[in-house]
């Protein structure tokens, strides 16, 4: 039994040395999140060359859903929606700014697949615009459907799924075309604007918003189709379940309190409802938010500086914009549209 005892001693101090040092690389290593709160400003990575997403104008304002996500974060951080620092990053160097840490969350209309969701490493919050891939043509081109495109040229930008989309779609219809793909997206539009391709297939919220920057945008349309399924929203790199959780709650917080009728305007009023729901939701009961590492009235930051989802798509994209698109299934759940938050709870 001697013996017995001394082995185990043994062994437990032969190891020892080891969880020591496991327990130390766990303790250094830190969440994205005490980062960015240390800095004092969140690095947000967007297009800028986007309008109604992610969009810079010539004093340097920037504005857009994807913007609006940003604003929502840095509101529930530091209760200031202009503590961001944006990055401008093009669709071949999104991950890679992200993957090695240029920016902490990657805001900037990209679609979640499964591959870019293990093989690439990015974590997807909940999607903020369910859109699909359409294609426009001249108006005077004759072209009507993707058929009508046999032997076509059209421009798609590189290192995208609107790129492997395409294809896939035009096999499948027995279509042979000829891909003019760049690398920059302003290129892509730029070159079909030019005449050297005779569609341009892209999101189809991303094809409205550019063909408004046309010179002439009635002279173009958007056939009626719809090649695939793009969920957008913002993502955050893998593996950081702190940050993960304190963006995706950001994000659930504006289409929750949309369904619960807060806005900028009545939050303040909100706070003395006698709804249980609601008083959880802004933290005036309960302590959700010192779970994820915020203030227990982080929602109610949010909603003052940004407003809830329908108020940051209406400005953008809705009846408040140049744009006009309506809801469509990018409306709430209880209107019939695909928008819902798991309980604050």
């Amino acid at each position: 039994m001697a013996r017995w005892k001394f082995r185990l001693l043994a062994t437990l101090l032969a190891i020892a040395p080891i969880m020591g040092c496991g327990n130390e690389l766990r303790e250094q290593k830190q969440s994205r999140l005490d980062i960015v709160k240390k800095r004092g400003k969140l690095i947000c990575g967007v297009s800028g060359t986007l309008p109604g997403f992610s969009f810079v104008d010539s004093n340097g304002k920037y504005s857009g859903i994807d913007v609006e996500v940003c604003r929502a974060v840095a509101a529930a951080l530091f209760d200031n929606p202009e503590a961001v620092e944006y990055r401008n990053l093009e669709a071949s160097e999104r991950f890679t700014a992200l993957n090695g840490g240029e920016v902490d969350v990657l805001s900037r209309n990209t679609t979640w697949t499964l591959g870019r969701d293990s093989l690439v490493g990015m974590e997807f919050v909940p999607t903020t615009f369910y859109d699909g891939q359409g294609m426009m043509v001249r108006q005077d081109s004759g072209i009507r459907s993707l058929p009508d495109m046999q032997g076509a040229s059209i421009c798609v930008g590189t290192g995208t799924t609107t790129e492997l989309n395409l294809t896939d779609k035009m096999r499948q219809a027995g279509v042979n075309f000829t891909p003019i793909a760049y690398q920059q997206a302003d290129a892509t539009f730029a070159a079909y604007v030019e005449g050297r391709c005779e569609g341009v297939t892209a999101d189809k919220s991303a094809l409205v918003a550019r063909r408004s920057n046309f010179p002439n945008p009635q002279e173009h349309i958007i056939l009626d189709v719809t090649m695939s399924k793009e969920p957008l929203g913002p993502a955050t790199i893998n593996n950081d379940s702190a940050w993960f959780d304190v963006v995706k709650w950001v994000t659930y917080s504006l289409i929750e309190a949309e369904e619960l009728g807060i806005t900028s305007a009545n939050v303040e009023m909100m706070k003395r409802s006698d709804n249980p729901t609601i008083r959880r939701f802004l933290g005036v009961e309960g302590s959700l938010g010192e779970g994820l590492g915020l203030t227990n009235d982080f929602t109610v930051r949010i909603i003052k500086h940004v407003g809830n989802y329908g108020e940051i798509y209406e400005r953008n994209l809705g009846e408040k914009s140049q744009f006009k698109l309506p809801r469509g299934q990018n409306d709430l759940w209880t209107r019939g549209g695909l928008l819902y938050s798991p309980p604050f709870r």
